[in-house]
């Protein structure tokens, strides 16, 4: 519970700040919610943005703020009810304006898995990650038993491929300024034929797509929490395993991050989840998936910054090429990706994450 007044919160017009108070007034009975405790919670790389709003009974409530025509708050909602029915630990939506993009959300606290992991990691609680990346594995290997993966939107050729467009457009022509030759575009097309084939050849599951410890919540008593899912798709098995291995905000040794893998194998082989039999095969096939993630971030990040206005993200560019080109060498098909992202390395601190 907040103590102090918060500082206003700054909206982007007077009319959204209308519809929003007069939203807020019509549901703050039902909830106790004391409008002058409103206050930022945090952000993200979209347009959402969310704050903490005190209630009755010293309950804390989230509200969502996702602005139309940007931010659609529907598919949120829906995957929140898919995590619920899998009696997964994420938000509940408690009141919804989907037209104006407003949500009232239960509040998960604050205390980030990616905080908890770098604390845990400075002071050598080597068991304290292994405790909570194992819980986020139980709860990955639930959400892929449990959520019905028909309701949500294919990962298809098509998505794969306008992710993957991010890479040269963002990082590679308006960060790097360069200009592939006609040699260099073929190898792109082909290693993403590869990349895209590999996605599409696995069997599939309800994929979160970002599910990563800064989208996670360490929960007294329970399991983690699970936020920022509206993206969520129908796709490859190993994407998210992928997503919480090799992170944008923290890296791990190889070692590492081979024990957890195969502990998530085991666990969704003993769930009868469908990845392949071998671990070698499906650690080929994570890697892999990774690799199209990394990409895919790599512009994303890029065009953050020079779009968006938020060159913070681009900070971790080092850490996704390492990821990138550590796969793509490793690889026979893959190695002349490798050599097509060595001249944008060149001058990025890449050494520090291997």
């Amino acid at each position: 519970m907040s103590t102090l007044t918060p500082p206003p919160i700054a909206w982007p017009d007077a009319a959204r700040r209308q519809a929003f108070d007069a939203w807020l007034q019509r549901i703050a009975p039902a909830h106790g919610l004391q409008a002058p405790t409103l206050r930022s919670a945090s952000s993200d790389a979209s347009f959402r943005r969310y704050l903490r709003i005190d209630g009755a009974n010293r309950t804390s409530y989230i509200v969502m703020d996702a602005p139309p025509p940007q931010e659609d708050v529907r598919p949120f909602i829906h995957v929140a009810t898919l995590l619920h029915d899998a009696a997964l630990n994420a938000p509940q939506v408690l009141e919804q304006d989907a037209t104006h993009g407003f949500l009232l959300l239960t509040d998960l606290g604050s205390q980030l898995y990616l905080q908890t992991l770098l604390d845990a990691v400075a002071n050598g609680q080597t068991a304290v990650a292994d405790a909570l990346m194992r819980d986020a594995i139980a709860s990955l290997v639930q959400w892929q038993l449990r959520a019905d993966a028909s309701t949500l939107p294919p990962y298809d050729d098509a998505l794969l491929r306008r992710e993957l467009a991010l890479f040269p457009d963002w990082c590679v022509t308006r960060e790097c300024g360069r200009t592939w030759t006609a040699e260099e575009q073929q190898v792109w097309a082909t290693s993403c034929d590869l990349l895209v084939a590999s996605a599409l050849a696995q069997p599939t599951v309800a994929v979160h797509r970002d599910y990563m410890p800064r989208n996670l919540m360490v929960c007294a008593n329970a399991a983690p929490g699970i936020l920022d899912f509206q993206d969520a798709v129908r796709g490859p098995i190993s994407y998210d395993v992928a997503s919480l291995l090799r992170d944008a905000f923290i890296s791990w040794d190889e070692e590492q991050e081979i024990d957890w893998a195969v502990r998530y194998w085991q666990a969704a082989r003993a769930a009868a989840l469908p990845v392949r039999e071998d671990f070698a095969d499906f650690w080929r096939e994570l890697e892999w998936m990774g690799l199209q993630r990394h990409l895919k971030v790599l512009g994303i990040f890029c065009r953050l910054k020079h779009r968006d206005a938020k060159p913070k993200y681009s900070e971790d560019l080092p850490r996704f090429f390492a990821y990138a080109h550590k796969v793509s060498a490793r690889y026979n098909a893959l190695r002349p990706l490798s050599r097509l992202l060595e001249p944008l390395m060149d001058a990025r601190r890449v050494d520090a994450y291997y």
